[in-house]
Order: C-alpha cells, then sequence, then structure tokens
C-alpha cells in the first residue's frame, strides 16, 4: 500500500512541476481595496489547494483520534468482561435460605369446638 501512495504523490507532483513551467506568469491578487498581492499562478494554486485541504485534513485526524479512542476502550471493556467471572445463578426453590416470592398463607388461629 505504501508504495501506491508513493506513486500517486510522485504523480501529482509531476503535474504540478508541469503545470508551473507551463504557467509561470505573474497575477495581481486583489485583496483588499488598495492591497494588491503580485504572485505567480502556480503559487496562488498551491495556496488555495492547501488552504482547502487543511480543514478537512484536520476533520478526518479528529475524526480518526476519536474513533481510536473508543475502539480502545471497547478493547478494554471485552477483555475485561471476558476476565471478570460470572457469578452462577441462584434457584430460590433449591437455597432454603432465600424467602421464596409467595409465602404460605398463614391459617390463622385455630378454633376449638
Amino acid at each position: 500500500m505504501q508504495i501506491v501512495r508513493t506513486i500517486v504523490w510522485v504523480l501529482l507532483l509531476i503535474v504540478l512541476l508541469i503545470f508551473s513551467i507551463n504557467n509561470w506568469n505573474p497575477v495581481e491578487v486583489k485583496i483588499w481595496e488598495g492591497l494588491v498581492l503580485e504572485t505567480k499562478i502556480p503559487a496562488l494554486v498551491v495556496v488555495s489547494f492547501l488552504l482547502g485541504l487543511l480543514p478537512m485534513w484536520l476533520l478526518h485526524r479528529i475524526t480518526a483520534y476519536a474513533a481510536r479512542r473508543k475502539i480502545n476502550s471497547l478493547q478494554v471493556a471485552a477483555r475485561t468482561a471476558a476476565v471478570t467471572p460470572v457469578a452462577p445463578a441462584v434457584d430460590p426453590a433449591a437455597d432454603p435460605v432465600i424467602a421464596p416470592e409467595h409465602p404460605a398463607e398463614d391459617p390463622g388461629p385455630l378454633k376449638s369446638e
């Protein structure tokens, strides 16, 4: 995968170099009234590209960091749950210490006849 990324970057740099050689003309960029920037076209294109790329790159890095943190916390929770023993379920009918849900009704006082 690293070789593909390197090839793409080299191709992009070659295209930028060819573009720069063919368009090395000065341009005037009016920023405000009375403030004019004179620059070459390739510099203007590169700066514009970077200004558009930077916010999206930062958003990508922030979401990747948040996802990595969430995945790590879920992995730790899964490991903890796998190591922690689970208490066996208690059957109330088999254990005489636990009172039954419905106690037997009290027959009340006995009457003598």
